[in-house]
C-alpha cells in the first residue's frame, strides 16, 4: 500500500488531539473522549508546511535528519559519459544532485522485527 499526502493529513487529524479550553458544564463519562479534532484544512496546511521546509532545506544542499526516522542527504553526481541504449551513441550525462534516504537504526530494527515477510 502506498501512503499519500491525503493519508498523512488524515492521520495527523486523527492522532493530534487538543484539549478544549475552559471547563465543560457536563464532564465526559470517558475523559479520553474530551478532545477537539483538528480540521482537515489545518492538518493539510501543517503537512504542506512541513514538506515545504524539508524541500527548501534539501534544495539548499543541506541534510534533513529526523531522530528515530532517518536522514535525507543531498548527494552530488559529477557529469559522466553514458551510452544511448537504442542507438549505442556515446553521450555526456550532466551533473545532478540526488536525494538519498538512510533510515535510522531504530527504524531499521523496527522494520526487521515486526514479523513481516516482505510481501
Amino acid at each position: 500500500m502506498t501512503l499519500t499526502k491525503a493519508d498523512l493529513a488524515k492521520s495527523i487529524r486523527e492522532n493530534v488531539r487538543f484539549k478544549p479550553k475552559g471547563r465543560r458544564l457536563q464532564p465526559y463519562l470517558f475523559p479520553e473522549m474530551d478532545y477537539l479534532l483538528m480540521s482537515k484544512k489545518r492538518a493539510s496546511k501543517i503537512l504542506e508546511t512541513l514538506l515545504e521546509i524539508i524541500k527548501s532545506t534539501l534544495e539548499n544542499g543541506e541534510d534533513v535528519k529526523i531522530s528515530g526516522f532517518g536522514k535525507f542527504h543531498v548527494k552530488f553526481k559529477w557529469a559522466r559519459s553514458g551510452r544511448n541504449p537504442q542507438t549505442g551513441q556515446s553521450i555526456i550525462l550532466p551533473s545532478t544532485r540526488q536525494v538519498v534516504f538512510k533510515c535510522s537504526p531504530k527504524l531499521r530494527e523496527k522494520m526487521n522485527t515486526t514479523g513481516h515477510s516482505g510481501h
